[in-house]
Protein backbone atom coordinates (compact mmCIF):
# COMPACT_ATOMS: atom_id res chain seq x y z
CA UNK A 1 0.00 0.00 0.00
CA UNK A 2 0.96 3.54 -1.11
CA UNK A 3 1.48 6.35 1.32
CA UNK A 4 1.77 9.92 0.85
CA UNK A 5 2.00 12.58 3.25
CA UNK A 6 0.38 16.32 2.77
CA UNK A 7 2.17 19.48 3.69
CA UNK A 8 -1.51 21.31 3.53
CA UNK A 9 -4.89 19.60 3.27
CA UNK A 10 -5.08 22.03 0.29
CA UNK A 11 -3.09 18.79 -1.30
CA UNK A 12 -5.87 17.06 -1.46
CA UNK A 13 -8.80 17.63 -3.37
CA UNK A 14 -12.04 18.62 -1.06
CA UNK A 15 -14.30 15.99 -2.64
CA UNK A 16 -11.73 13.25 -2.41
CA UNK A 17 -11.28 14.20 1.55
CA UNK A 18 -14.70 14.26 2.40
CA UNK A 19 -16.32 11.72 0.48
CA UNK A 20 -13.86 9.18 2.55
CA UNK A 21 -14.94 10.22 5.64
CA UNK A 22 -18.77 10.41 4.50
CA UNK A 23 -19.87 12.88 7.71
CA UNK A 24 -21.21 15.93 8.20
CA UNK A 25 -18.97 15.92 11.33
CA UNK A 26 -17.77 19.27 11.41
CA UNK A 27 -14.94 19.55 12.50
CA UNK A 28 -12.66 17.46 9.53
CA UNK A 29 -14.47 18.38 6.57
CA UNK A 30 -12.21 19.60 4.11
CA UNK A 31 -13.73 23.01 4.52
CA UNK A 32 -12.96 23.15 8.13
CA UNK A 33 -8.99 22.28 8.34
CA UNK A 34 -8.51 24.15 4.97
CA UNK A 35 -9.56 26.96 7.08
CA UNK A 36 -7.71 26.32 10.29
CA UNK A 37 -4.80 26.75 7.81
CA UNK A 38 -5.37 29.32 5.83
CA UNK A 39 -6.28 31.75 8.75
CA UNK A 40 -2.81 31.39 10.32
CA UNK A 41 -4.35 28.91 13.03
CA UNK A 42 -3.32 25.61 12.97
CA UNK A 43 0.06 26.01 10.91
CA UNK A 44 3.81 25.29 11.04
CA UNK A 45 3.89 28.49 12.39
CA UNK A 46 1.98 28.28 15.57
CA UNK A 47 3.41 24.41 15.69
CA UNK A 48 0.93 22.52 13.62
CA UNK A 49 3.09 21.21 11.01
CA UNK A 50 0.40 19.28 8.72
CA UNK A 51 1.45 15.82 7.89
CA UNK A 52 -1.94 14.73 6.30
CA UNK A 53 -1.78 10.72 5.72
CA UNK A 54 -3.33 9.53 2.26
CA UNK A 55 -2.89 5.75 2.06
CA UNK A 56 -3.53 4.21 -1.98
CA UNK A 57 -3.84 0.65 -3.59
CA UNK A 58 -3.72 0.29 -7.46
CA UNK A 59 -3.98 4.17 -7.56
CA UNK A 60 -6.95 4.48 -5.75
CA UNK A 61 -6.80 6.36 -2.62
CA UNK A 62 -8.16 4.04 0.00
CA UNK A 63 -8.01 5.29 3.73
CA UNK A 64 -7.07 9.39 4.85
CA UNK A 65 -5.75 10.68 8.33
CA UNK A 66 -5.96 13.84 9.66
CA UNK A 67 -2.08 14.08 11.12
CA UNK A 68 -0.14 16.88 12.43
CA UNK A 69 3.75 16.94 13.28
CA UNK A 70 3.47 19.25 17.26
CA UNK A 71 6.42 20.54 18.90
CA UNK A 72 4.36 21.21 21.93
CA UNK A 73 1.07 20.03 23.05
CA UNK A 74 -1.19 22.61 23.69
CA UNK A 75 -4.64 23.14 22.30
CA UNK A 76 -4.96 19.10 22.72
CA UNK A 77 -7.16 18.70 25.83
CA UNK A 78 -5.11 15.32 26.34
CA UNK A 79 -3.00 16.15 28.34
CA UNK A 80 0.65 14.61 28.35
CA UNK A 81 2.86 17.14 29.97
CA UNK A 82 3.75 14.95 32.37
CA UNK A 83 5.22 12.59 29.69
CA UNK A 84 7.09 15.52 28.66
CA UNK A 85 8.32 15.98 32.03
CA UNK A 86 9.71 12.50 32.52
CA UNK A 87 11.82 12.55 29.30
CA UNK A 88 13.19 15.99 30.00
CA UNK A 89 13.65 14.49 33.80
CA UNK A 90 16.23 11.86 31.57
CA UNK A 91 17.59 14.45 29.45
CA UNK A 92 15.92 13.01 26.14
CA UNK A 93 12.94 15.24 24.32
CA UNK A 94 9.52 14.33 23.76
CA UNK A 95 9.01 16.43 20.89
CA UNK A 96 8.43 16.40 17.51
CA UNK A 97 5.29 13.92 18.11
CA UNK A 98 2.94 13.02 15.77
CA UNK A 99 -1.00 13.89 16.34
CA UNK A 100 -3.61 12.56 15.17
CA UNK A 101 -6.64 15.24 16.19
CA UNK A 102 -8.92 18.51 15.32
CA UNK A 103 -6.49 21.27 16.61
CA UNK A 104 -8.26 22.96 19.94
CA UNK A 105 -11.30 20.67 19.35
CA UNK A 106 -11.72 18.02 22.15
CA UNK A 107 -15.21 16.67 20.25
CA UNK A 108 -15.43 12.69 19.70
CA UNK A 109 -15.70 11.95 16.08
CA UNK A 110 -14.67 10.32 13.18
CA UNK A 111 -11.02 10.43 12.46
CA UNK A 112 -10.02 7.85 9.68
CA UNK A 113 -11.58 8.39 6.18
CA UNK A 114 -12.29 5.03 4.39
CA UNK A 115 -13.26 3.83 1.06
CA UNK A 116 -16.36 1.83 1.22
CA UNK A 117 -15.94 -1.93 1.11
CA UNK A 118 -12.08 -1.13 3.00
CA UNK A 119 -12.46 -2.91 6.71
CA UNK A 120 -11.20 -1.32 9.83
CA UNK A 121 -9.81 -4.55 11.23
CA UNK A 122 -7.86 -4.78 7.94
CA UNK A 123 -6.33 -1.45 7.87
CA UNK A 124 -5.98 -0.68 11.27
CA UNK A 125 -2.38 -2.00 11.55
CA UNK A 126 -1.10 -1.73 8.22
CA UNK A 127 -2.22 2.27 9.49
CA UNK A 128 -0.03 2.12 12.30
CA UNK A 129 2.89 0.45 10.79
CA UNK A 130 2.97 3.61 8.33
CA UNK A 131 2.75 6.01 11.38
CA UNK A 132 5.44 3.86 13.03
CA UNK A 133 7.73 4.30 10.19
CA UNK A 134 6.90 8.12 9.77
CA UNK A 135 7.40 8.31 13.17
CA UNK A 136 10.74 6.62 12.89
CA UNK A 137 12.08 9.28 9.34
CA UNK A 138 11.03 12.25 11.46
CA UNK A 139 12.65 11.38 14.94
CA UNK A 140 9.02 11.91 16.44
CA UNK A 141 8.79 9.88 19.63
CA UNK A 142 5.17 8.84 18.94
CA UNK A 143 1.85 9.21 18.34
CA UNK A 144 -1.36 10.35 19.44
CA UNK A 145 -5.07 9.87 18.30
CA UNK A 146 -7.38 12.05 20.22
CA UNK A 147 -11.27 11.95 20.94
CA UNK A 148 -11.55 9.40 18.11
CA UNK A 149 -14.83 7.15 17.48
CA UNK A 150 -14.77 4.00 19.96
CA UNK A 151 -14.66 1.75 16.74
CA UNK A 152 -11.44 3.07 15.41
CA UNK A 153 -9.79 3.12 19.16
CA UNK A 154 -10.60 -0.79 19.73
CA UNK A 155 -9.26 -1.63 16.22
CA UNK A 156 -5.76 0.52 16.81
CA UNK A 157 -6.08 -0.96 20.23
CA UNK A 158 -5.95 -4.50 18.61
CA UNK A 159 -3.02 -3.50 16.88
CA UNK A 160 -0.83 -2.51 19.20
CA UNK A 161 -2.34 0.90 20.36
CA UNK A 162 -2.49 2.08 24.46
CA UNK A 163 -6.01 3.28 25.12
CA UNK A 164 -6.34 6.33 27.18
CA UNK A 165 -9.84 6.89 29.09
CA UNK A 166 -10.89 10.63 30.08
CA UNK A 167 -14.58 11.94 30.75
CA UNK A 168 -16.84 14.10 28.53
CA UNK A 169 -19.86 15.18 29.59
CA UNK A 170 -22.75 14.70 27.38
CA UNK A 171 -26.70 15.81 27.17
CA UNK A 172 -28.68 13.24 25.51
CA UNK A 173 -31.96 13.98 24.00
CA UNK A 174 -34.52 11.73 24.94
CA UNK A 175 -37.30 12.93 22.84
CA UNK A 176 -38.07 15.85 24.91
CA UNK A 177 -41.24 18.02 22.96
CA UNK A 178 -39.38 21.17 25.05
CA UNK A 179 -37.18 22.68 27.80
CA UNK A 180 -39.90 22.01 30.21
CA UNK A 181 -40.64 18.46 29.21
CA UNK A 182 -36.83 18.10 29.53
CA UNK A 183 -36.79 19.69 33.25
CA UNK A 184 -39.89 17.79 34.20
CA UNK A 185 -37.47 14.53 34.86
CA UNK A 186 -35.35 16.13 37.34
CA UNK A 187 -36.48 16.07 40.97
CA UNK A 188 -38.28 19.01 42.42
CA UNK A 189 -35.46 20.42 43.92
CA UNK A 190 -32.99 20.49 41.49
CA UNK A 191 -35.58 21.89 38.77
CA UNK A 192 -36.36 24.51 40.44
CA UNK A 193 -33.17 25.52 40.91
CA UNK A 194 -32.77 25.52 37.15
CA UNK A 195 -36.05 27.36 36.24
CA UNK A 196 -34.43 29.92 39.18
CA UNK A 197 -31.51 30.61 37.07
CA UNK A 198 -33.65 31.28 34.15
CA UNK A 199 -35.85 33.55 35.67
CA UNK A 200 -32.97 35.71 37.48
CA UNK A 201 -31.47 36.09 34.06
CA UNK A 202 -34.92 36.87 32.20
CA UNK A 203 -35.72 39.71 35.08
CA UNK A 204 -31.62 41.50 34.51
CA UNK A 205 -33.63 42.45 31.18
CA UNK A 206 -31.23 40.79 28.56
CA UNK A 207 -32.54 39.94 25.36
CA UNK A 208 -31.45 36.30 24.29
CA UNK A 209 -31.44 35.24 20.64
CA UNK A 210 -29.99 31.80 18.69
CA UNK A 211 -28.86 32.99 15.11
CA UNK A 212 -27.53 30.24 12.46
CA UNK A 213 -26.00 31.02 8.92
CA UNK A 214 -26.20 34.68 7.20
CA UNK A 215 -28.23 35.68 10.43
CA UNK A 216 -24.57 35.93 12.14
CA UNK A 217 -23.48 39.21 10.84
CA UNK A 218 -20.01 40.39 10.11
CA UNK A 219 -20.43 42.87 13.08
CA UNK A 220 -20.84 39.62 15.20
CA UNK A 221 -18.21 37.86 14.16
CA UNK A 222 -16.01 40.41 14.98
CA UNK A 223 -17.59 41.02 18.22
CA UNK A 224 -16.80 36.96 18.82
CA UNK A 225 -13.44 37.24 17.96
CA UNK A 226 -12.92 39.86 20.36
CA UNK A 227 -14.75 37.87 23.17
CA UNK A 228 -12.55 34.83 22.65
CA UNK A 229 -9.37 36.74 23.05
CA UNK A 230 -10.55 38.61 25.82
CA UNK A 231 -11.59 35.36 27.31
CA UNK A 232 -8.11 34.00 26.94
CA UNK A 233 -6.07 37.00 28.65
CA UNK A 234 -8.33 36.39 31.29
CA UNK A 235 -7.99 32.70 32.08
CA UNK A 236 -4.59 31.92 30.50
CA UNK A 237 -2.61 34.94 29.60
CA UNK A 238 -2.48 34.51 26.19
CA UNK A 239 -4.13 35.48 23.22
CA UNK A 240 -5.92 32.16 22.54
CA UNK A 241 -5.48 29.84 19.32
CA UNK A 242 -7.65 30.81 16.58
CA UNK A 243 -7.02 34.14 14.68
CA UNK A 244 -9.52 36.53 13.59
CA UNK A 245 -9.18 35.65 9.71
CA UNK A 246 -10.75 32.28 11.23
CA UNK A 247 -13.68 34.06 12.61
CA UNK A 248 -14.30 36.61 10.28
CA UNK A 249 -14.24 33.82 7.51
CA UNK A 250 -15.60 30.88 9.33
CA UNK A 251 -19.16 32.24 8.70
CA UNK A 252 -18.78 32.42 4.57
CA UNK A 253 -17.13 28.90 5.25
CA UNK A 254 -19.32 26.57 6.75
CA UNK A 255 -23.07 29.01 7.44
CA UNK A 256 -24.98 25.96 7.08
CA UNK A 257 -23.29 24.39 10.54
CA UNK A 258 -22.85 27.17 12.86
CA UNK A 259 -25.12 28.43 15.75
CA UNK A 260 -24.49 31.85 17.97
CA UNK A 261 -26.28 32.50 20.72
CA UNK A 262 -26.05 36.09 21.13
CA UNK A 263 -27.25 38.62 24.62
CA UNK A 264 -28.04 42.16 23.98
CA UNK A 265 -28.76 45.23 27.15
CA UNK A 266 -30.55 47.41 24.87
CA UNK A 267 -28.35 48.23 21.84
CA UNK A 268 -25.29 46.75 23.49
CA UNK A 269 -23.80 43.39 22.59
CA UNK A 270 -22.43 41.72 25.99
CA UNK A 271 -22.02 38.25 25.55
CA UNK A 272 -22.27 35.46 22.87
CA UNK A 273 -21.37 31.65 22.62
CA UNK A 274 -20.53 29.66 19.48
CA UNK A 275 -22.03 26.33 18.26
CA UNK A 276 -21.37 23.68 15.46
CA UNK A 277 -23.80 20.63 14.94
CA UNK A 278 -24.52 18.03 12.33
CA UNK A 279 -27.20 15.64 11.67
CA UNK A 280 -27.72 14.60 14.78
CA UNK A 281 -24.98 16.33 17.31
CA UNK A 282 -24.68 19.93 19.12
CA UNK A 283 -21.31 21.28 19.99
CA UNK A 284 -20.38 23.85 22.14
CA UNK A 285 -17.36 25.81 21.61
CA UNK A 286 -16.64 28.94 23.04
CA UNK A 287 -18.23 31.86 24.77
CA UNK A 288 -17.43 35.32 26.51
CA UNK A 289 -19.11 38.32 27.91
CA UNK A 290 -18.27 41.69 28.15
CA UNK A 291 -19.78 41.97 32.05
CA UNK A 292 -20.73 39.59 34.49
CA UNK A 293 -24.55 38.72 34.71
CA UNK A 294 -26.21 36.10 37.28
CA UNK A 295 -26.15 32.56 35.37
CA UNK A 296 -25.74 33.99 31.81
CA UNK A 297 -23.08 31.35 31.17
CA UNK A 298 -25.46 28.65 31.90
CA UNK A 299 -28.11 30.25 29.44
CA UNK A 300 -25.90 30.73 26.58
CA UNK A 301 -23.87 27.95 26.79
CA UNK A 302 -26.12 25.41 28.46
CA UNK A 303 -29.91 26.27 28.33
CA UNK A 304 -29.57 27.66 24.66
CA UNK A 305 -28.02 24.89 23.32
CA UNK A 306 -30.83 22.73 24.79
CA UNK A 307 -33.28 24.23 23.34
CA UNK A 308 -31.69 24.46 19.83
CA UNK A 309 -30.80 20.69 20.39
CA UNK A 310 -34.79 19.50 20.85
CA UNK A 311 -36.13 21.75 18.29
CA UNK A 312 -33.84 20.05 15.88
CA UNK A 313 -34.37 16.97 16.88
CA UNK A 314 -30.75 16.50 17.58
CA UNK A 315 -29.60 13.43 19.85
CA UNK A 316 -26.58 14.98 22.16
CA UNK A 317 -25.32 17.75 23.09
CA UNK A 318 -21.38 17.88 23.49
CA UNK A 319 -21.05 21.20 25.70
CA UNK A 320 -17.40 21.52 25.69
CA UNK A 321 -13.91 19.98 27.36
CA UNK A 322 -14.43 19.73 31.72
CA UNK A 323 -16.86 21.02 33.76
CA UNK A 324 -18.44 19.04 36.41
CA UNK A 325 -21.22 21.51 37.02
CA UNK A 326 -22.90 20.62 33.98
CA UNK A 327 -23.69 17.15 35.67
CA UNK A 328 -26.76 18.93 37.76
CA UNK A 329 -27.54 20.51 34.63
CA UNK A 330 -28.33 17.47 33.39
CA UNK A 331 -25.34 16.60 31.39
CA UNK A 332 -24.38 12.76 31.88
CA UNK A 333 -20.90 11.88 32.29
CA UNK A 334 -19.09 9.74 29.76
CA UNK A 335 -15.83 7.70 28.95
CA UNK A 336 -14.20 8.96 25.73
CA UNK A 337 -10.59 7.20 24.69
CA UNK A 338 -7.47 7.96 23.02
CA UNK A 339 -5.06 5.86 21.45
CA UNK A 340 -0.90 6.40 22.33
CA UNK A 341 2.26 4.69 20.96
CA UNK A 342 5.03 5.39 22.37
CA UNK A 343 8.42 4.48 20.76
CA UNK A 344 10.94 4.26 23.33
CA UNK A 345 10.27 0.63 25.29
CA UNK A 346 10.70 1.31 28.69
CA UNK A 347 8.82 4.85 28.47
CA UNK A 348 5.99 2.51 26.76
CA UNK A 349 5.94 0.50 29.38
CA UNK A 350 5.81 2.48 32.19
CA UNK A 351 3.62 5.28 30.38
CA UNK A 352 1.05 1.51 29.51
CA UNK A 353 0.98 0.79 33.36
CA UNK A 354 -0.45 4.27 33.93
CA UNK A 355 -2.81 4.36 31.32
CA UNK A 356 -4.07 1.20 33.22
CA UNK A 357 -4.68 2.61 36.76
CA UNK A 358 -5.70 5.67 35.26
CA UNK A 359 -8.68 4.04 33.37
CA UNK A 360 -9.64 2.10 36.67
CA UNK A 361 -9.84 6.22 38.47
CA UNK A 362 -11.48 7.23 35.44
CA UNK A 363 -14.33 4.30 35.32
CA UNK A 364 -14.96 4.69 39.55
CA UNK A 365 -14.95 8.72 39.01
CA UNK A 366 -18.00 8.09 36.07
CA UNK A 367 -20.13 5.84 38.21
CA UNK A 368 -19.52 7.99 41.56
CA UNK A 369 -20.37 11.36 39.19
CA UNK A 370 -23.65 10.21 37.83
CA UNK A 371 -25.26 9.78 41.25
CA UNK A 372 -25.27 13.83 41.04
CA UNK A 373 -27.04 13.68 38.03
CA UNK A 374 -30.60 15.51 38.36
CA UNK A 375 -32.86 13.33 37.15
CA UNK A 376 -35.99 11.49 39.19
CA UNK A 377 -34.59 8.25 37.77
CA UNK A 378 -30.72 7.72 37.34
CA UNK A 379 -31.63 4.84 34.37
CA UNK A 380 -32.36 8.36 32.49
Amino acid sequence: MDIRVLDSIDQCDARDWDTLFDSDYPFLQHRFLSLLEQSGSACTQTGWHPQHLLLSQDEVTVAALPLYRKTHSRGEYVFDWAWAEAYHGHRLDYYPKLLSAVPFTPACGPRLGLLPGIGLSDISPILLTAIQQLAGQQGATGWHLLFPQATLSEALQTAGGMLRSGVQYLWNNRDYRDFTDFTDTFSSRKRKNINRERHTLRRAGLLVERLTGEQISADWWEFFFVLYHRTYLKHSGNSGYLTQAFFHQLGQTMPDQVMMVVAMEGDEKVAAALFFHDHNNLYGRYWGCTREYDFLHFELCYYQGIEFAIERGLGTFDAGAQGEHKIKRGFEPTENCSVHWIRHPNFAYAIGRFLKEERQYVLNYIQEARRQLPYKSLDQ
